[in-house]
């Protein structure tokens, strides 16, 4: 949203700068984006008189002109049709920058006689797109800047431009007036009235409109008046300075007073030729597939249910949004249709969005105009016109009505300081309500009908709040009881807290990726499904919910690697989705290795990371948030998994805790990631509590009797995984062994296609040295008990 300053004291009294209203805004949240100076383009032209003028001796279109100057009297050769002596000009000396033309200005000859400088005309200027002749001032002293000219005397074409960022939920400051109430709440200046025009009607409209009884939920009331006997031409300088200044350019009178009004009022309006509308107008949905071509020289088709503004030929509007070119007003238009109507903003979003046109009314409309205004709007919009073209204006015609938009909610005034922070008096609050349009009515406050973003007690606060500026808060500390507060964090909380940590000790580096992935990649992790689908999806590339944490990771790392990031460390912890309901969702942590190990040395020992490394980070994850020491490795990963580079940390077969391995190159090649891949998926609400809940640990369990080992050989088939032998030996005497791993591993020579598995089995007593009978007998319970589990038998 643009305006000019000179625009914003149409409808604000203040002496305040153009510094102080930008900063003011954007502490009232309605942020600036930028200021520009106009006036810094033009400060080096001066103002200048011609004293003679003579005929060029080699053209017959060139004059050799004596001005004076700031520097004296300069020879400056001009070929405008209005260079004579006695006229004050606007001067550009040697050096001088020309933004119309992108010329810096030197001594030149031409035909054989020196020129020092240029007149200047308001084009190459850009002042506007005259450029019949040079700048003829009315008044000016030689020497004087011509902006200082322009500042008295036309200051709205130096005027400063103020640029504002409108979030959706402010569509009261899509017009000046608007804006201009927000300064005059904070105390910048005072609201300037705005009475509304009376508009006497002289003939009956021959143009009448209804509203089919589907449509009526999209358009509520659509106002409509003939002006006949109109003047369409260019319009008042002012209009087109205002226009220009904010990036519009002037058409003609008629279309530049529905610009005007839609930025000066947030009132959209449309404006038809009489004479080309057939019949009388009729506003419904359509079928779809009828075809208009509108006033941007392009042909659109309607899909079926958007709201179209039709005569007895068919369409020539698109309601709303954008008008008919068959309809359209030219400079022979004499009779006039001016429309002013309320759209819903979802109809008015969904067309636009189906024919992809952008367009201020389709902007406003969207966001939320306000509906009450609509009449009033037409008023003020015909009285302009009648005022500067001419013309009789007709009865107005309304069709339906202006929907009910009131509604009232209670004004607490203490409730600023629990909600905000902020001790604000009641009166002052009640005045702020009132400067921003509100009614009250003892603790009631009626919310005016161009805040549709006012929807509840809370919201009445905010704007007090806003009012009175955020920045007056002050920190305070929070009061604390006395003793020792409970934990605030559930023990899901916690355990993400220290999951997080301990992978970031880890050397991992964290990363906050989307929600949302295409459904290529959704699909490599069992996602990628209807139940999963966006409706309304952001882009192509976020059309999914996604199934695991690690495509977007992965996706991270392709972009390091682009950027000559080999060695990397991610990390994760968030939700992945197997549904759109909720609960449908799984909170874990996912990290993935790429690259090499350690820092990197000029002896070359740094090593490829592989599927150990990622092992010891999930496994260091788990023990640090209290899983138990007895979980068990097993085979049997997800197919986005290396096959045989991959295992499942569980306690059982069906509880995991957590997958690690190297990641397919399948997917690897698909996500766009070179080299090798290892990674980890921990899933922390898995991980059993601990069924004590206080904060202090157990007992250290030492045994003073002497601990023994005996080691053990197994033939088995080749199939026979290790895990099954330990988990075999461990389950003899779980009290006395206190430790079973495996350290040696024969494969071929005497055994054909067997395997011999090796395994140390630590006995600890805790009530008595073992006797070597005692060990005897447990050793024999060992090999048989692994001999069962696994078909094999102990090795000679």
């Amino acid at each position: 949203m643009k305006f000019t300053l000179s625009w914003l004291k149409r409808h604000l009294d203040t002496s305040a700068s153009v510094d102080e209203i930008a900063e003011t805004l954007t502490d009232l949240g309605l942020e600036v984006e930028g200021v520009e100076d106009r006036a810094a383009r033009l400060r080096d032209f001066t103002i200048g008189k011609v004293l003679s003028d003579e005929k060029h001796p080699d053209a017959d279109r060139l004059k050799v002109c004596q001005v004076e100057t700031s520097d004296g009297v300069q020879q400056i050769i001009c070929g405008a049709p209005n260079a004579r002596a006695g006229i004050t000009v606007v001067v550009a000396k040697p050096g001088v920058y020309v933004p119309g033309i992108d010329t810096t200005i030197g001594v030149g000859r031409i035909r054989g006689i020196e020129s020092f400088g240029m007149m200047a005309s308001e084009r190459e200027l850009e002042l506007s797109d005259e450029h019949d002749g040079i700048i003829e001032l009315p008044s000016g002293k030689v020497g004087q800047r011509f902006t200082d000219w322009l500042a008295e005397n036309d200051p709205a074409k130096v005027d400063p431009v103020i640029e504002i960022a409108i979030t959706p939920n402010r569509p009261d400051a899509l017009g000046v007036r608007g804006i201009a109430r927000d300064l005059a709440a904070r105390g910048l200046g005072t609201l300037k009235p705005l009475p509304a025009p009376k508009v006497d009607g002289t003939f009956d409209s021959p143009v009448t409109v209804t509203i089919d009884d589907d449509t009526k939920d999209g358009c509520p009331v659509f106002a409509l008046r003939m002006i006949r006997g109109v003047r369409n031409g260019p319009s008042p300088r002012w209009l087109q300075d205002y226009l220009r200044a904010i990036g519009l350019r002037p058409i003609s009178f008629l279309v530049d007073v529905t610009n005007w009004f839609t930025h000066d009022l947030n009132r959209p309006l449309h404006v038809f030729d009489a004479d080309a509308v057939r019949g009388n107008l009729r506003v419904h949905r359509a079928a779809g597939g009828e075809t208009i071509a509108a006033l941007d020289d392009r042909t659109y088709t309607f899909p079926e249910g958007a709201m179209v503004i039709s005569d007895a030929t068919g369409p020539e509007s698109i309601a709303g949004i954008m008008g008919g070119a068959g309809t359209g007003v030219t400079e022979d238009t004499v009779n006039v249709l001016v429309e002013s109507a309320w759209w819903d903003p979802v109809q008015i979003a969904l067309t636009g969005r189906a024919l992809k046109i952008n367009s201020d009314a389709r902007y406003r409309f969207e966001r939320g105009a306000d509906p009450a205004f609509t009449p009033e709007g037409l008023d003020h919009a015909t009285a302009m016109i009648l005022e500067h073209a001419g013309g009789e204006a007709s009865h107005a015609v309304i069709a339906g009505a202006v929907p009910d938009t009131s509604r009232a909610y209670r004004l607490d005034t203490d409730r600023i300081e629990s909600l905000v922070g902020m001790s604000i008096p009641a009166e002052t609050q009640r005045a702020t309500l009132t400067a921003l349009g509100f009614t009250l009515d003892g603790d009631m406050a009626q919310v005016p009908s161009w805040r549709p973003d006012v929807q509840g007690e809370a919201d009445l606060v905010e704007e007090v709040a806003r009012i009175a500026s955020l920045t007056r808060l002050e920190g305070r500390p929070m009061t604390r009881a006395p003793g020792v507060l409970r934990p605030v964090l559930t023990p899901a909380q916690d355990r993400e807290r220290i999951a997080r940590r301990t992978a970031a000790s880890l050397g991992y580096d964290e990363c906050v990726t989307y929600s949302f992935i295409d459904s290529a990649s959704a699909a490599l992790f069992d996602g990628g499904t209807d139940a999963t689908r966006l409706e309304n999806p952001i882009s192509t590339d976020m059309s999914h919910l996604r199934p695991a944490l690690l495509p977007g990771l992965l996706q991270a790392a392709a972009r390091n690697q682009a950027r000559g990031m080999a060695d990397l460390a991610l990390f994760e912890l968030g939700a992945a989705f197997h549904g759109g309901e909720p609960g449908e969702q799984r909170q874990m942590l996912s990290g993935i290795l790429t690259g090499h190990s350690g820092p990197r040395s000029v002896h070359g020992d740094r090593r490829a990371v592989d599927v150990f490394d990622a092992k010891a980070d999930a496994e260091a994850v788990l023990a640090a948030i209290g899983a138990p020491a007895s979980a068990q490795v097993l085979r049997g990963a997800a197919d986005w998994w290396h096959p045989g580079r991959s295992g499942r940390i569980c306690l059982g077969p069906k509880k995991v805790l957590a997958v690690f391995g190297e990641l397919h190159p399948r997917v690897l090649r698909a996500m766009g990631v070179k080299g090798t891949v290892v990674g980890f998926t921990v899933f922390p609400g898995e991980v059993p509590l601990p069924r004590s809940t206080g904060s202090a640990r157990g007992p250290l369990a030492l045994s003073g009797f002497q601990a023994v080992e005996r080691d053990f050989a197994f033939v088995v088939a080749p199939e026979v995984e290790a895990q099954t032998l330990v988990n075999a030996a461990r389950g003899v005497d779980k009290a006395l062994i206190a430790d079973v791993r495996v350290f040696d591993q024969f494969v071929g020579g005497s055994l054909g296609e067997a395997k011999s598995l090796a395994l140390t089995v630590r006995l600890q007593p805790t009530q008595a040295t073992l006797t070597d009978k005692e060990i005897e007998a447990v050793s024999t319970r060992i090999v048989d008990k692994v001999v069962q589990a696994t078909g094999g038998r102990l090795r000679g």
